[in-house]
């Protein structure tokens, strides 16, 4: 799929917060949501920081970007994400009333957004959320794959 560019524009200020996160040496996963082409909340994973479970880059952007609003529905809002949303953080995207989803890589693992679930458009839920994959997959995909060589790296030492 081919993406305009302003698109590119916000799935790149992404990669910039999943490069702190591979810094910090952190899974590097990064999240910025947008509202009227403005990025109102920022995150990056901060599990390891913060001892936190829940400190996934979506759940500190959708912190960030409610604290700018004032506000905890997002409605009009979207998310640009490093790698597909896991089960809490789809769940959280829902509650919070995103509009639509970008996101870079799929995850096999985790994956609610199309991987494994799709729960960001269960019929069966009352909001949907629109979801769109793709867009700079090769770019988080080799951020990704260098945590994991390093992490190795590291254990063997």
């Amino acid at each position: 799929m081919i993406f305009d560019e302003t698109k590119y524009k916000f799935m790149y200020a992404a990669l910039q917060e999943a490069e702190k996160a591979l810094e910090d040496k952190e899974v590097p996963v990064g999240a910025v949501i947008v509202k009227d082409n403005k990025i109102i909340g920022r995150g990056y994973n901060q599990i390891e920081r913060l001892k936190d479970s829940t400190a996934h880059a979506e759940m500190i952007a959708l912190t960030a970007a409610s604290n700018y609003l004032k506000e905890w529905r997002l409605t009009g809002c979207s998310i640009f994400v490093t790698l597909e949303p896991c089960i809490m953080c789809t769940g959280a995207l829902l509650a919070s009333r995103i509009s639509n989803l970008y996101y870079a890589t799929s995850d096999p693992k985790y994956g609610a957004c199309g991987s494994i679930y799709n729960l960001a458009e269960e019929a069966r839920i009352n909001h949907k959320i629109k979801v769109y994959s793709g867009l700079m997959e090769a770019e988080s995909k080799t951020l990704i794959r260098k945590f994991f060589q390093d992490s190795r790296l590291r254990k063997e030492k």
